[in-house]
């Protein structure tokens, strides 16, 4: 298959979106957690841990799919996208979703509020975390790429780390969605350093290819890089483990978010890189299956990725949406699961 074949394009829209919900879920439940805590309760994080054996997805799959349904409206004209994408991150706010960022929060209320600009000052990861599709998506398109990319960041996050950030996950997910999944990670990745100027982030992704290229380990890297919920440790450390993949998605997911920190943001970061560069075909379908079907699951993921790929073919099929009552619902019903872990994590043991 060319990197024009349609077909393609849909296998990797696919493998982006479903990668990132299968890093999201398998990193949940450590969120916060330190890789020696994770150890003594887990062991490894080799399947999913918040409520049996079925996996959930967070914010980082749910805002993806919004920024999805965005594109999938108003692929030519990045000024009404940013729009409905304003006022659907609202919506699904009033849907009362858990793990959400401060930058989100803040940035949900100055939407309400019709307060202009609505991003704020902040450098986590809510921008970086839902910027692989926008690089699938617009994978020919450098131009649009970063314009799209941009302004979608800056709906909630306005510092420039946060911002290139988003952009440099772009970046990386459109070089790989053009190759075949046998390409060097490194290749992938010397391309999404170019949109880099930020000298903190640029210097913590340089190391973070140093630490790779050395041959470090998954938990000296996370020394080095950090993990936290701040965009310039997270993307470094997502860096490394990119660069360390050798053809197991899964094993890959798995080292990196047994590590801690902002568990679920590096496994989606990763992920959608990971389904990019390999498409649906290169995913683990078997586990991803496990993640529950409702909101945001892999059934709507997939007609997502449907639409999408039919948009660059220049069809206006209806955008796939989803049912607000039963995300509501769903929330509802695992906020004590969510609680419980949480305070699951303040024993010593």
């Amino acid at each position: 298959m060319t990197p024009d074949d349609p077909i393609d394009l849909h296998d990797r829209l696919v493998g982006t979106l479903l990668g990132i919900a299968l890093g999201d879920a398998l990193g949940l439940p450590a969120e916060g957690m330190s890789a020696t805590a994770i150890a003594r309760r887990f062991g490894r994080l080799d399947r999913f841990r918040l409520l049996g054996s079925i996996g959930f997805v967070s914010d980082d799959t749910e805002q993806s799919a919004l920024i999805a349904q965005a594109i999938a409206r108003h692929p030519d004209d990045v000024d009404l996208c940013v729009g409905v994408f304003r006022r659907s991150l609202l919506g699904w706010f009033g849907r009362l979703p858990w793990g959400v960022g401060r930058a989100t929060i803040l940035s949900c209320a100055r939407i309400a509020l019709g307060i202009r600009p609505t991003g704020v000052r902040s450098a986590g990861n809510g921008a970086a975390m839902r910027a692989a599709v926008v690089g699938t998506f617009f994978r020919e398109d450098a131009e649009n790429r970063l314009a799209f990319g941009r302004a979608l960041a800056e709906v909630t996050h306005l510092d420039i780390r946060a911002v290139e950030g988003a952009l440099y996950v772009a970046e990386i997910a459109a070089a790989c969605s053009r190759r075949p999944g046998d390409v060097s990670p490194f290749v992938c990745q010397a391309e999404g350093r170019r949109v880099v100027t930020d000298p903190e982030l640029a210097g913590a992704i340089d190391r973070a290819r140093s630490l790779a290229e050395s041959g470090a380990s998954v938990l000296e890297a996370a020394h080095e890089c950090g993990t936290s919920g701040f965009v310039v440790q997270t993307l470094a450390f997502a860096t490394f483990a990119f660069l360390r993949h050798a053809g197991d998605v899964f094993a890959t997911l798995v080292d990196a978010v047994s590590v801690g920190g902002d568990s679920d943001s590096i496994g989606a970061i990763l992920g959608g890189w990971l389904g990019a560069l390999h498409g649906e075909s290169g995913l683990p379908i078997g586990r991803i299956a496990r993640i529950h079907d409702g909101p945001f699951g892999p059934s709507h993921l997939r007609a997502l990725a449907e639409c999408l790929a039919r948009r660059r073919q220049g069809d206006s099929s209806v955008v796939p949406g989803y049912s607000a009552a039963s995300a509501m619902a769903r929330n509802l019903m695992l906020y004590p699961v969510i609680l419980g872990h949480g305070f699951r994590r303040l024993l010593p043991f």
